[in-house]
């Protein structure tokens, strides 16, 4: 449906971002609730209008203003209550979604990039308070830089009742194989291998295990403890057997960008002498559920360019494994088609108030991320995290994209 004039039919959005330029988040997933994308093999127009926008950083780039001319029903504002508000003073939309990532903010002595996602939430908790009522919240990727934030976060949304849902495209990409893993399964490790930095993609591969192994027997009981390896000791750690090499292997093998080591291009499978002189900084975050799951991911950028899953479970000679789907590099010059299946489940959960999937998820992969930066700030220390007692139980589907 076109989105130049106001239709009270459709739920009405307030968008709010750190900043809205070409390739960056805003863009991927709010001009394919402009605009529309491919999805289920039909071309849709988003259930959802965008009344309301409010972008904290713009200049050169900004796309604001020629969607703002494209769609004048999208009223430009200068500040989050604003946005919630249209002018009136009350809550005036049906739900938020908030693309709090990218934008140029100061980054701390961990490393970390200060996005306000915390502050962007308090602010229109401040508009549901003064307002009386609230509405479905949308927040993109993890919730916090800052694990004691994340959490006031989640339990303010518990505590005053309203939908809240948060992560990234990875959990409901496509599969390749296009798998799911099996409800109720025994699961004895599990690993991801990926690519990216530390504190921005090291919580995409959490969220890629974590929708995974939820599924387990018991569903999810909470972290005890993280240790992160990095350079030397990541070499070591491996040698020594502290993740499984077989479902190394595996996910490894998953991987449709696995680099050669060798200018002929065959399909040998790469020593660590060659991976060594392919990835000069290897990271990983071990972790312990409280069941007694081993979990570790790893970002080996100079290998690989995806993210691969690979799971033993008990009672299964072979490895469970599989590939979150992300559009090939000259892909990303266009679309980066993996934002669809994320679009579509925003429209879901604005529509019905229903958290598409359980948003403890992704408080648990914020704490992961948080405690994984610690580790290595502290040296590579091995942390205890029992602020991590985390516990809930999946939905019936993972939501793998078929």
């Amino acid at each position: 449906m076109p989105q130049n004039a106001t239709d009270s039919k459709r739920p009405q959005i307030a968008v709010l971002a750190n900043t809205y330029k070409f390739h960056l988040h805003t863009q991927h997933i709010i001009d394919r609730i402009l605009d529309g994308y491919g999805f289920g093999g039909v071309f849709r127009h988003s259930p959802l209008q965008v009344v309301s926008i409010f972008v904290e950083q713009r200049g050169e780039g900004d796309l604001v203003p020629e969607r703002a001319k494209r769609y004048p029903a999208m009223k430009v504002c200068s500040s989050v209550a604003e946005a919630l508000t249209r002018g009136t003073g009350k809550l005036a939309v049906d739900g938020v979604v908030y693309i709090g990532e990218q934008g140029d903010y100061p980054r701390n002595e961990k490393g970390q990039t200060e996005y306000p996602r915390y502050q962007f939430f308090q602010k229109t908790v401040e508009v549901f308070k003064a307002s009386g009522r609230t509405v479905p919240y949308f927040n993109d990727k993890h919730l916090s830089w800052k694990w004691e934030w994340a959490k006031e976060m989640y339990d303010t949304s518990r505590q005053m009742g309203f939908p809240l849902m948060a992560g990234s495209s990875l959990p409901v990409t496509w599969r390749m194989p296009q798998v799911e893993m099996p409800s109720g399964a025994s699961v004895q490790e599990a690993i991801c291998i990926a690519f990216g930095g530390v504190d921005s993609y090291d919580v995409h591969a959490l969220e890629t295990v974590q929708c995974m192994v939820e599924r387990r027997n018991g569903g999810e009981s909470g972290v005890e403890w993280l240790q992160a390896y990095r350079g030397d000791n990541f070499w070591k750690a491996h040698e020594q057997g502290v993740w499984s090499n077989a479902l190394f292997k595996a996910a490894l093998c998953r991987s449709e960008t696995l680099k050669s080591a060798r200018e002929d291009f065959t399909s040998v499978f790469p020593t660590v002498p060659q991976m060594k002189s392919l990835v000069r900084d290897p990271v990983a975050y071990q972790y312990m559920h409280k069941d007694g799951l081993r979990c570790t991911i790893m970002l080996l950028n100079g290998l690989v360019q995806d993210f691969t899953f690979a799971a033993q479970l008990k009672g299964q000679p072979k490895p469970f494994s599989t590939m979150m789907y992300l559009s090939k590099v000259a892909e990303a010059a266009t679309i980066e088609s993996y934002f669809n299946p994320l679009v579509h489940f925003i429209e879901q959960f604005m529509q019905t108030g229903k958290e598409p999937y359980p948003v403890e998820r992704a408080l648990l992969c914020t704490g992961l991320t948080c405690a994984g930066v610690d580790s290595l700030f502290q040296g590579q220390q091995r942390l205890r995290t029992p602020q991590l007692a985390i516990s809930y139980q999946p939905g019936k589907s993972s939501l793998r994209t078929t």
